[in-house]
């Protein structure tokens, strides 16, 4: 019936290659590959990428710019949240080396390639990148650019409390907690008395004292669980008409949401424009819808000097307007003008919708929401690219109707289930038409017994029979 399977014991010297392995047409990959060359990624990519590399002919040739974006690209479609994890990936698959466009015989990329081409290519280059697919749903009528939403959530950092020194003597945390224990009169020795101790003591956990110095960047704040820990703040600035995000960056944890946010707004407007081709002054928005942690009077009063309407509620409800000068309470009226009109609880749904499945498919799928890179300028990059990723994941929806590797799986088995269940419901029918026809064949039988036309002989009982 079977046969187990041997290692061969020499195995063959030359193999053509006609007989390796390859692998099926039919993967999302091969759709993702498609969509990139409908708008030219690669060669526009190399054109952006050029100025990073030296032109001297000399040395091993560089890993190819677009290798590296699209290997980021299986991280993201993954959720693989480390390098060494996407090298691993690209290296093993036989569709995602067909992809990478690398033969079975040959070495992909290592995961220390990554840190040096992260290097080599600047922060302006990454928003290039970003912008390159803002065009590319630009040409398919996926961005649109007049409702605009914002809003931030946490990413951990690659950086532990228990690694936390003070600024000024370098204490390590718990080295400085037990000195102020014991300056107090308590036994430093006494775990339970000296955690009580800094359970009670104010401002432990300020971001202007401690530092990790191993990501100086990273600050103390509350992750999405409600648990204290070393975070970012990665931001999002989406279109409401289409999903599409038109920009994408990561601050400090410990600042706040509403600090220059206008500023913020017009620079997506920039962005806007630029994939739109028109001038840098142009401006098509129209309104601005956030939570009300972006609330702040003068970031309104900015916007609303454009023309913009601003729909943010106001987190304080009995906000004391006769104290505000004449143009703030004109700006804070506005807004709450906005915020209960029918348009603008249609622009709040809007934004939950497509600014938390943005969250969702970066942080949450794509591996983000817990880092393990370190430093802002290296985590702004890579949270540029997952966005810019996000918006190709929205063209092949458009395209193909899928825009993930999950998503073709699951049309996969919707597929499966439907075909089960039309011919489950086929089977059903028939058989339905199966009994009534032996129901009526048998009724019909019966009645021609009664009336003694039968050609199978009278009734049982008769004194004749056939």
């Amino acid at each position: 019936m079977f046969e187990k399977k041997q290692k061969a014991a020499q195995p063959e010297f030359w193999v053509a290659a006609q007989q390796l392995p390859t692998s099926p047409k039919s993967t999302f990959y091969s759709k993702l590959d498609e969509t990139l060359e409908s708008f030219g990624f690669a060669a526009k990519v190399r054109a952006i990428c050029v100025p990073a590399y030296k032109q001297t002919g000399t040395g091993r040739p560089g890993i190819d710019p677009v290798v590296y974006l699209k290997m980021i690209m299986v991280g993201f479609f993954e959720d693989l949240p480390s390098e060494r994890a996407i090298a691993a990936r690209c290296a093993d698959s036989m569709s995602i080396r067909a992809f990478l466009n690398y033969e079975l015989d040959e070495k992909t990329p290592d995961h220390s390639s990554f840190t040096i081409i992260r290097q080599r290519l600047g922060l302006d280059i990454y928003e290039r990148i970003f912008t390159l697919t803002l065009h590319a749903l630009r040409a398919h009528g996926l961005l649109r650019g007049k409702h605009l939403g914002i809003d931030s959530s946490v990413i951990e950092a690659n950086a532990s409390l228990r690694a936390l020194v003070h600024r000024n003597t370098e204490e390590q945390y718990w080295d400085y907690v037990k000195r102020l224990a014991a300056e107090n009169g308590i036994d430093p020795e006494d775990a339970v008395a000296v955690r009580k101790f800094d359970r009670h003591r104010p401002g432990k956990g300020s971001n202007q004292e401690w530092v990790n110095p191993y990501d100086p960047d990273a600050k103390i704040g509350r992750t999405k669980d409600g648990a204290t820990d070393m975070i970012y703040k990665p931001e999002a600035v989406v279109d409401l008409d289409t999903g599409a995000i038109v920009q994408a960056q990561v601050h400090p944890g410990d600042q706040a949401d509403h600090k220059e946010m206008a500023t913020r707004v017009l620079d997506a407007q920039q962005n806007i424009n630029q994939a739109a081709g028109e001038e840098r002054d142009t401006l098509t928005v129209k309104t601005v819808t956030s939570d009300k942690g972006y609330y702040a009077v003068n970031e309104l009063q900015a916007l609303q000097q454009e023309d913009i309407r601003t729909v943010i509620a106001d987190p304080i409800d009995n906000r004391r307007l006769h104290k505000l000068e004449p143009n703030q309470k004109k700006a804070v009226q506005a807004a709450r003008r906005s915020v209960r009109s029918k348009s603008g609880k249609d622009l709040l749904r809007r934004r939950g919708m497509h600014i938390e499945r943005s969250f969702a498919h970066i942080l949450d799928c794509g591996g983000i929401r817990r880092t393990t890179l370190r430093g802002w300028e290296n985590l702004n990059k890579r949270f540029k690219l997952a966005a810019a990723f996000y918006n190709l994941s929205q063209l092949m929806r458009k395209l193909f109707g899928i825009g993930t590797p999950k998503q073709l799986a699951a049309c996969g088995r919707l597929l499966f289930l439907q075909l089960t269940y039309l011919l489950a419901v086929i089977a059903r029918i028939v058989h339905r038409n199966s009994s009534a026809r032996i129901r009526i064949w048998y009724v019909g039988l019966k009645d021609r017994h009664i009336s003694g036309l039968t050609t199978f002989g009278e009734l049982p009982g008769s004194s004749t029979g056939c």
